[in-house]
């Protein structure tokens, strides 16, 4: 990592420890080399510097709307976190491209299948396309859940710390589908399984629309623990 990183790094880190009351212990079951997917909810534009800076020096990448380029100030973070742009709306090839590169690299990267930010705090509807990159990598997906942070602003005017929790979940893999290429209906299905990993993570009032568990269903789920003990 290069020095101008690591002071970066090092000052992003230490401001969330003064405005959080964190609690990320959890982020040490994430492992510590090899590639994989992070699978995390997606509240608000601080979830993916609090990730990067506490995982470190650990490869991470991440997938970030075009848009944030075109300001210096986050232009500025894209690039020091070697972020990859994505263009919203379609398959880009190009970022795909980028993110099997950085896998091959041993990187882990990022991934938010809601799309957007949740304005209300829960977990929205995962997009079928946030399989794509999961059924083509070879690489286990780690479900990283994590909510306080959105409260920063209202804690701050009451001169408080935010309390702010992470939580890890089992690594797993998605199951191949049975047929040549797989269809839409198995790509909803396969994500709605991953956002249920999400969920369990999660407190019930922030499970959104993957509060009811009992739909859960694990048909494309395969735990890593369970893959290397069979």
């Amino acid at each position: 990592m290069k020095i101008h990183a690591r002071i970066v790094n090092t000052v992003v880190k230490t401001l969330f420890r003064l405005l959080y009351r964190l609690d990320a212990h959890q982020l040490q079951r994430v492992p510590r080399s090899g590639p994989g997917l992070l699978l995390s909810n997606h509240v608000t534009n601080l979830e993916g510097p609090l990730l990067y800076v506490f995982l470190s020096p650990r490869k991470l990448t991440a997938l970030g709307k075009i848009e944030l380029w075109k300001n210096p100030f986050t232009r500025f973070f894209m690039e020091i976190w070697n972020i990859i742009p994505l263009h919203r709306g379609s398959v880009d090839g190009e970022a795909m491209r980028a993110c099997f590169e950085r896998l091959s690299e041993g990187y882990i990267v990022g991934i938010a299948a809601e799309g957007t930010r949740s304005r209300d705090g829960t977990l929205q509807k995962g997009l079928p396309g946030a399989t794509l990159l999961a059924t083509r990598a070879a690489c286990p997906i780690i479900p990283v859940a994590h909510w306080g942070l959105p409260e920063l602003p209202r804690n701050l005017k009451r001169l408080r710390r935010t309390p702010a929790t992470v939580r890890v979940g089992r690594p797993f893999y998605l199951r191949k589908s049975d047929g040549a290429s797989v269809t839409r209906s198995e790509r909803e299905q396969m994500v709605d399984e991953m956002m249920y990993q999400l969920a369990l993570l999660l407190p019930p009032e922030l499970r959104g629309a993957y509060a009811d568990l009992s739909r859960m269903s694990t048909d494309f789920v395969v735990f890593a623990d369970t893959a290397i003990a069979g």
